[in-house]
């Protein structure tokens, strides 16, 4: 312990159970990041049991990217003031006890307040576990190696989420694929304080003011697009909370500038690439929700399959990510970020825009190959995105770099599939309407699966829009680092980006 004005602080010190550490820093990232994709498998069937709306459900993955997305940068910011094991086991603790509740959930809005509770949890887990390596394992091979499966961890997540999802949801209830994560905590939490150091403390302030507004502010915009498609553009339900979040996040952007310790520093910003980065990473974070969102409910309500069957249908896609993203870390080195940060988006771009040619009569391989794509394209986009972020920025600001890539994945993510979803539900009563129109009031099942369909379709031709939007921002933004920049970032230790 040390002691600074009568006040003690923990010293960051080697852990001595480096092993049993690695595992509960471990286990509590796979459980976090597999809650971004367990959810989407069961979506059909939570649809049908709590008598979702359809304008509703799409905040079931919103709520939890919204929370942890907005607040992962406060969550960091806790465990630097007031211990990263005190906090990483708080947020695990509300994580765990949100997921009860989400598990025991008897309507919609009731399940939606327990997936924002988990986004908050996850959000003060996360970079908590992250920083919790750096105090525990020694500099070096140990780190390196820590590290190494933390990004494991992350990047399965997504896949055991999806698979996971599935078994869950066909072969028990849905209301496992919440429950999963109570007894994973509990374990997590009774070795923590017996594997993991208490980190050094900081004295500052938190920009709660900040944090409130910015997540506040995306809730209120992702609720009036929502709103928005189940009503009208210009019901006060949908302009009210549009404008207020426009109020918000400008409050945000002025608390920002004039915060002493500010949560999200505007010069960070400064950077031409490094901004271009994050800009990129919300276009294609949009394409990916969407896909994964649309994609999950046509194999389930169009073709017909279970929640067993579409979990394994994706598995292709996250080995594709993983495929092309390590080799995207071997390459970019060489030929610098430009040239995956181009194939990437556009491999993106076309197998959406495939995609978006899918019918009632498709089959899996009419899926498996724009899923491929896809799947190359965003592993080719988050190395070098990651690179990007990172390369340049002061060491003591590494994390926020990399951090803020995450941030906007999620809330890109988020925002984007609000959007979407309002486009897709709008299509698909448009298509409705004009069917009824023809077949005088008469809609059959057929003609209901082909206007869902046409609404998946057209969500997917604007998701390409938007990571086309990406690939400009690659081509006009975005210059080529000089190569001692890359090598740099190589060498930080950085977040590494979730990909999923």
């Amino acid at each position: 312990m040390s002691t600074t004005n009568g006040v003690q602080h923990a010293t960051n010190t080697v852990g001595r159970h480096l092993g049993l550490a690695l595992v509960v820093i471990s286990a509590a990232q796979l459980m976090i990041v597999l809650d971004a994709t367990i959810v989407n498998v069961a979506l059909p069937t939570i649809h049908t049991d709590l008598h979702f709306s359809v304008s509703n459900l799409e905040w079931l993955i919103t709520a939890y990217a919204l929370t942890f997305g907005g607040l992962l940068l406060f969550g960091g910011r806790t465990g630097d003031l007031y211990g990263k094991r005190r906090m990483f086991m708080v947020g695990i603790g509300v994580f765990a006890l949100s997921s009860l509740l989400g598990g025991l959930a008897q309507s919609d809005v009731w399940l939606i307040i327990t997936r924002g509770l988990q986004g908050i949890g996850g959000a003060i887990a996360s970079p908590t576990a992250l920083s919790l390596i750096a105090t525990n394992f020694p500099e070096g091979t140990p780190r390196n190696r820590a590290m190494g499966v933390y990004a494991a961890m992350s990047g399965a997540g997504s896949a055991i989420g999806l698979l996971l999802g599935g078994v869950l949801t066909d072969l028990v209830s849905w209301r496992w694929i919440f429950f999963v994560n109570v007894p994973i905590a509990a374990l997590v939490l009774f070795l923590a304080p017996r594997a993991l150091n208490e980190s050094a403390t900081t004295s500052g302030k938190l920009d709660v003011p900040g944090a409130l507004t910015a997540t506040a502010g995306m809730i209120s915009v992702v609720y009036g697009l929502s709103h928005a498609s189940s009503h009208s553009w210009g019901n006060p339900g949908t302009v009210i909370p549009l404008v207020l979040g426009a109020v918000l996040l400008l409050a945000f952007g002025i608390i920002e500038t004039k915060a002493e310790e500010p949560l999200m520093p505007l010069h960070i910003f400064a950077d031409r690439n490094r901004s271009g980065a994050y800009a990129m990473m919300l276009c294609i974070a949009t394409g990916m929700f969407a896909m994964f969102y649309f994609l999950t409910q046509f194999l389930q309500n169009i073709l017909g399959w279970s929640p067993l069957r579409t979990g394994v249908g994706f598995l292709p896609m996250t080995v594709g990510i993983v495929i092309a993203a390590g080799l995207a870390s071997r390459i970019v080195g060489k030929v610098g970020v430009r040239l995956p940060l181009i194939i990437g988006p556009a491999g993106t771009v076309v197998g959406l825009m495939w995609l978006s040619r899918l019918g009632v009569s498709s089959s899996y391989w009419d899926v498996f190959g724009p899923l491929l794509l896809i799947a190359v394209g965003m592993g080719l986009s988050f190395v070098p995105l990651t690179l990007t972020a990172v390369a340049g920025v002061p060491h003591h600001e590494t994390g926020l770099a990399s951090a803020l890539l995450n941030t906007g994945q999620q809330v890109g993510g988020a925002l984007g599939l609000a959007v979407l979803a309002t486009v897709a539900i709008d299509v698909t009563k448009n298509h409705l309407s004009n069917a009824a129109a023809v077949a005088h009031g008469h809609i059959s099942a057929a003609a209901q699966a082909v206007a869902v369909t046409h609404g998946y379709t057209t969500a997917f031709e604007v998701g390409a829009i938007v990571a086309f939007l990406g690939l400009l921002i690659t081509i006009f933004v975005i210059k080529s680092p000089k190569q001692n920049l890359v090598k740099d970032a190589f060498e930080t230790e950085s977040a590494p980006a979730t990909g999923l």
